[in-house]
């Protein structure tokens, strides 16, 4: 460019000399003649400069635009993702995977979530596998699982294969990690979206890794993604002298609202929450926190109402052993922990049915969670449960409200800290948004 404008200023400067011999008229003539000149030859080379300057950036772009066509266009195409509620026809879920299982290492949180029976457990195998004979069992009766699904006409999706037991340092904490089992801790469908929790255990900082292909090919695909904000897991957002020796004591501090969880940083599990379409239902607990509860809140608003309900219950953590909506206007809700906030459901006209005692034996190992597992059931749709096939008195309850039940039994599986409800995370159900308090 700079060339033309040099042959713009000689052949300018030619017609000047020339023309001023011929006086004052000659003059003009030149600036006429020279300006017109001038403004062709810049006009040209604006043009040629812009078009260079398009070519150049088409070039840069040529491989993203690349990467680009591998992401169909989701307005085309119907999303592979999207669930509103936790009783529509399922379509398609994600089922978790028992396999390389570790046991946590008995931090401070660990101790607050269980049970002073089962902390010789933790002590001897924290930080190592299960139990490799109890794996193998549950490994079993997950495979026997999702070939029921499939045969229900489910399309069943598994996460990655992981190693555990490699331990991790961040700035603040070091761990080693625990498993893939249970995806609905870690994950919540919101229509068409999938949220990542950042969950509050450092045994589990890690564990989204094992659903991350599954995401991308979703992504893809039309879904949208989001990642809550990933805490540090100082320190700070734990309180260290927390006191968690009696069953009542707890039950005090649960009371008080106090938890082994601090306000430090948004932290939750995505099993804290249940969604009934516009309303999502939510539980401060050991591994959920206000502010975790507040970034949800300013997330997913105003499409959806965040309501926050508490329980009578000595050691909250996910609320669906608790409180689990398995169908418009239908709960089940544990006698053993009654919510305080029930009446909201009451005067809005919903049915509650409260399941009877689970009939798993003492002797039973149960880790990671309590006998209330029986109520932890994955709706197939409003008319099919599955159920424990060891729980008749629950199976009963379901065949009096006109719900069939397809009975599966993964009691190996609940050792290591869920039910159905837990196994899993839908990610397509058939139905639509609708509002069911209004």
């Amino acid at each position: 460019s700079l060339w033309f404008f040099s042959l713009s200023f000689y052949i300018r400067t030619m017609i000047r000399v020339r023309c001023l011999r011929g006086g004052s008229r000659g003059a003009e003539s030149a600036h006429f003649l020279g300006a017109m000149i001038g403004k062709a030859v810049t006009s040209w080379v604006q043009k040629a400069f812009r078009s260079t300057q398009a070519a150049a950036a088409d070039q840069s772009s040529f491989a993203a635009d690349d990467d680009l066509k591998k992401i169909p266009d989701s307005v085309h195409q119907e999303c592979p993702v999207c669930s509103y509620n936790e009783w529509d026809t399922l379509e398609e879920v994600i089922v978790g995977r028992p396999e390389n299982a570790c046991v946590p290492p008995f931090t401070v949180e660990v101790k607050a979530n269980t049970y002073e029976q089962h902390w010789a457990f933790y002590q001897q195998y924290g930080g190592q596998s299960f139990p490799t004979e109890h794996v193998k069992k549950a490994i079993a009766e997950i495979e026997g699982m999702c070939d029921i699904l499939r045969a229900e006409g489910v399309t069943v999706q598994r996460p990655d294969i992981v190693d555990w037991s490699a331990k991790y340092n961040t700035p603040d904490f070091e761990s080693t990690g625990m498993y893939a089992s249970m995806p609905r801790d870690i994950l919540l469908v919101v229509g068409n979206e999938i949220i990542e929790a950042p969950m509050a255990w450092r045994a589990r900082f890690f564990e989204y890794r094992a659903y991350r292909s599954l995401i991308k090919d979703y992504f893809r695909r039309g879904a949208r993604w989001t990642t809550a904000p990933k805490p540090q897991m100082s320190d700070r957002l734990y309180d260290l002298d927390y006191p968690i020796v009696s069953v009542k004591e707890r039950h005090k501090l649960a009371a008080q609202g106090k938890f082994v969880t601090t306000e430090f940083e948004p932290c939750f599990d995505a099993a804290d929450f249940i969604r009934a379409g516009k309303d999502i239902f939510v539980q401060r607990s050991q591994v959920t926190n206000l502010m975790g509860i507040e970034w949800m809140r300013r997330h997913l608003a105003p499409t959806y109402r965040i309501h926050t309900i508490s329980f009578q219950d000595p050691n909250p953590m996910h609320i669906d052993a608790t409180f689990n909506i398995i169908g418009p206007g239908l709960v089940l809700s544990n006698p053993d922990r009654p919510c305080h906030q029930i009446d909201f459901f009451k005067k809005a006209g919903w049915t509650i049915v409260q399941p009877p005692t689970p009939l798993i034996p003492d002797d039973h190992p149960l880790w990671m969670s309590s006998k209330w597992l029986s109520m932890n059931v994955l709706m197939l749709d409003e008319k099919r449960v599955m159920v424990d096939s060891n729980e008749t008195t629950i199976q009963k309850m379901f065949e009096k409200l006109g719900i069939e039940t397809v009975k599966v039994n993964i009691r190996y599986a609940n050792s290591m800290g869920g039910g159905f409800h837990c196994w899993t995370s839908d990610i397509r159900r058939r139905g639509t948004l609708q509002s069911y308090f209004d």
